[in-house]
């Protein structure tokens, strides 16, 4: 059984940074690529980016794209979210995932139970 916990959201001023943190429990963690996703009130849930097992490839969403950085480490099984520049617009919670290397939150079978970031303006 895979278990995955968010941690780092919290509120921050327009402009500012936050880093997220997605620990997993058990030994699969670096088989999969992993994902992260997020959802604002009102809305469905959306990709965010995506990292390959080994690290080697990333990919974002136009949204974030040169402001969020995804990274993981294997050896703590543990992968990151760097966000700077925020802006309220990314106000949401935000969910990793482990999974296929894909945009569509149907290829990843493990989810952690998300963790709200809150950007004012």
């Amino acid at each position: 059984q895979v278990q995955l916990v968010e941690s780092g959201g919290g509120l921050v001023q327009a402009g500012g940074s936050l880093r997220l943190s997605c620990a997993s429990s058990g030994r699969t963690f670096s088989r999969y690529a992993l994902g992260w996703f997020r959802q604002a009130p009102g809305e469905e849930r959306k990709f965010v980016a995506l990292i390959t097992w080994s690290g080697t490839s990333r990919y974002y969403a136009d949204s974030v794209k040169g402001r969020f950085t995804i990274s993981r480490d294997n050896a703590k099984n543990t992968a990151y979210l760097q966000m700077n520049s925020l802006k309220p617009e990314d106000t949401a919670v935000y969910y990793c995932a482990l999974g296929s290397y894909s945009t569509n939150e149907a290829e990843y079978a493990y989810w952690g139970q998300g963790t709200q970031v809150t950007v004012s303006s």
